[in-house]
């Protein structure tokens, strides 16, 4: 049995992967949201006393540290927890060896590719842990993804995840950038992003969220108070090693400031948004026309 805690955007389809797979799957998550094909649970430690591996996908560290402490209290020795949230390599190590003390293993996925990976299937999933481990989950990562990589023990995953935000937020920004300087010369935004895709500047943002841009639609996606708490993961990484990133810590702080206004639950393309802003021009707008 595989148990599956959080249903959220990512979550939900994740576990309807797992089913259309053919596993047998029980969930659970704050807000009852019934996946079609899995039994339900009414609590992390029911899901962890009756799942051999339990996936988790949450939103930040201290939900992991909640959920992975009350899973321990109903998990038994040989129970695998499979964390693909994207949380804090620190905290991933320290809940990784309190599981180990139970004879709980432990592998930290995280997974790339949003809503749409997601639903199809098609996620990148980087993986830490042992070999062993990584071994036994990696059916339900063959359900869930296609690009699957074993890059370490435990929290490597969570590292290689810090190192693939900072490039999708860094790729975001320059896109709007090229978007609003391009429009505001009088371009068409979509010829742009036609252009760009077929050279060296081609990119999955374009290819993924491309539609997002041209018609300012944000709904999430993947929510910008996400990537801000990412982007602070890896600037948090970043001191600790003593590797300055100062274009990440710049992009941090236009999320940083969209949350201030009020739009953190919008779509991290909406970054878009604020360099509109500061060059008072919406793209797609006739170039002398009012932004």
């Amino acid at each position: 049995m595989i148990g599956f805690i959080g249903l959220g955007v990512m979550g939900a389809p994740m576990a309807r992967n797992l089913v259309a797979a053919g596993h047998d799957v029980v969930v659970t998550s704050r807000t009852r949201k019934d996946v079609e094909g899995a039994a339900w649970a009414d609590s992390p430690r029911a899901v962890a006393e009756q799942a051999d591996i339990v996936v988790t996908m949450l939103p930040d560290s201290p939900q992991v540290e909640e959920v992975v402490t009350e899973l321990l209290a109903g998990a038994r020795a040989g129970t695998l927890i499979v964390d693909m949230s994207t949380i804090s390599p620190v905290v991933t190590r320290g809940l990784a060896a309190a599981a180990s003390e139970q004879g709980v293993g432990y592998v930290d996925a995280p997974v790339s590719g949003g809503d749409v990976g997601a639903r199809e299937a098609t996620l990148s999933i980087m993986a830490g842990g042992s070999q062993e481990d990584f071994e036994r989950a990696r059916p339900l990562f063959e359900a869930l993804g296609k690009t699957i990589v074993h890059v370490g023990p435990v929290g490597a995953g969570q590292v290689v995840k810090a190192c693939n935000q900072v490039v999708v937020a860094l790729t975001i920004e320059a896109v709007s950038e090229a978007l609003v300087l391009g429009s505001k010369a009088g371009v068409d935004p979509a010829t742009i992003i036609e252009v760009l895709s077929g050279g060296l500047a081609g990119n999955k943002v374009m290819t993924v969220r491309g539609r997002n841009f041209l018609e300012h639609d944000f709904d999430p996606g993947f929510r910008i108070d996400l990537h801000h708490k990412d982007l602070g993961i890896a600037l948090s990484t970043g001191r600790e090693l003593g590797v300055p990133l100062p274009a990440t810590a710049a992009v941090n702080e236009m999320l940083g400031a969209l949350r201030a206004k009020g739009l953190g639950d919008r779509d991290h393309s909406a970054l878009l948004t604020h360099v509109e802003e500061l060059a008072q021009h919406t793209i797609g707008t006739p170039a002398g026309a009012p932004a």
